[in-house]
């Protein structure tokens, strides 16, 4: 055989198969010249041995180097096929293919986990080298011996840095194969490593991706969302003129914001937000008819056309949306347009948030907005920072001549409740008034 892996790199540790890298020679494979390598990563190895210097492209290149990597080592060790599979929902899923001829099976092809060498291998029910299937009786009982012609096997698992398995890296053979080695396993276990090393990002994103889209499903389709709601309060007379909708969601994980931000991250925000909305609006019935209420919303909710639907029924002259945007939005007109025939029908913008950095002056500039509120990150402490009191001035000052309202979030003391009835704030909300209360 033309791959010949120097002396062992390190001892297994706390599962099979995962290795530190400190030296690896590779000589004479598919015409590159032998190569030494001491101390250096294993994915760095891997790009020299295929020729192909690292870069930060799409995944179709990655795809490209992983399949090479593959059919090197069904090459170097003489088999007919060579894949790396993925262990999901009970499936043995087939991502990356290489085979002398046409392919077994395409990549993304699945089939039952129970039924495939590849468990086997990980429980430890059938040794990492298979000389001839037909002399081990579980294995002749699997509809993949036959329905792949699987003689001779060999595999190993594809362990990530967490712990859990990715899935295998099994080559077979369509006759017996008695020349395997453990040499050969030990040739595998450095390529699934090297594998894992590229895996290994992508694949614990996804899986994080999908343990939060299952845990947001949960919520949406329970409507386990409560809503809280804090006072606003005019800070002359100290009477309720309305109140913010909060969400609160399921511990252990209740950060709101926490919750918002992953549901972006998967596509859900619009639907979780509108959840939220809707339970919101059933508060109104319980509230002063003189009193309006305010929620969140998102420049992707307004734009994904829900929410007018949403609204339809509800009366808007006591309603407050309140948008809620870190960064830049490029969508400005089309906001705009959305929210066009709701504003004329009695529905109120405010931009939330103000003075906490200079996307939010954007989005006043831009979408001139009925109610400017002020961050909580303004008003504490502003009774003693004359930086605070001057920026909370100039927002006052351009309120008042563009003809918003202004409405002050996070007054807890009653110094920083004197300051803003100085420079001119009508409204404002904060646990001075009242902390938020479940509806």
């Amino acid at each position: 055989m033309n791959f010949i892996f120097g002396q062992k790199i390190a001892e297994k540790k706390s599962h099979p198969g995962r290795h530190a890298a400190s030296r690896l020679c590779v000589t004479s494979v598919a015409g590159l010249p032998a190569l030494t390598y001491n101390n250096t990563s294993t994915t760095r190895v891997l790009y020299a041995m295929l020729n192909v210097t690292p870069t930060k492209q799409s995944q179709a290149p990655l795809h490209d180097i992983i399949l090479s990597a593959v059919d090197l080592a069904r090459i170097c060790l003489r088999m007919d096929v060579a894949f790396i599979s993925e262990f999901k929902n009970g499936r043995r899923i087939f991502r990356h293919i290489a085979a002398d001829g046409d392919l077994p099976v395409q990549p993304g092809h699945s089939d039952p986990l129970a039924e495939s060498y590849c468990q086997h291998i990980v429980d430890g029910s059938i040794p990492s080298i298979v000389d001839d299937s037909h002399i081990y009786p579980i294995l002749k009982r699997l509809n993949s011996t036959e329905a792949l012609k699987i003689r001779a096997h060999l595999g190993v698992p594809i362990w990530l840095s967490d712990g859990s398995v990715f899935g295998t890296f099994c080559c077979y053979n369509r006759s017996p194969n008695s020349s395997l080695r453990e040499v050969d396993v030990e040739a595998m276990r450095r390529f699934a490593g090297l594998i894992a090393v590229m895996l290994e990002q992508r694949v614990l994103a996804e899986r994080a991706a999908e343990q939060t889209c299952a845990r947001l499903t949960r919520v949406i389709q329970g409507r386990a969302i409560a809503i809280a709601c804090q006072p606003i309060v005019d800070l002359a007379s100290g009477g309720v003129l309305g109140y913010e909708a909060l969400s609160r969601f399921p511990a252990p994980e209740s950060c709101p914001a926490g919750w918002f931000d992953d549901a972006h991250q998967v596509d859900k925000g619009a639907e979780l937000e509108l959840l939220a909305i809707e339970l919101a609006l059933a508060c109104l019935p319980t509230l002063s008819p003189q009193a309006y209420l305010s929620f969140n919303v998102s420049p992707g909710t307004i734009l994904s056309g829900a929410l007018a639907s949403r609204l339809s029924d509800a009366p808007l002259g006591r309603l407050v949306l309140e948008l809620t945007e870190h960064a830049p939005i490029e969508e400005y007109p089309a906001i705009a347009v959305a929210l066009d025939t709701l504003r004329r029908s009695g529905l109120h913008l405010a931009i939330d948030d103000a003075g906490s950095g200079y996307a939010s002056f954007r989005h006043i500039l831009q979408l001139q907005p009925d109610i400017i509120k002020l961050d909580q990150s303004l008003i504490q402490g502003i009774d003693a920072d004359s930086g605070r009191r001057a920026l909370a001035a100039a927002l006052t000052g351009f309120a008042r001549d563009t003809g918003c309202d202004v409405v002050a979030e996070g007054i807890e003391t009653d110094a920083e409740l004197a300051v803003l009835r100085g420079l001119g704030v009508k409204a404002g909300q904060g646990y001075l008034f009242g902390r938020p209360a479940l509806a």
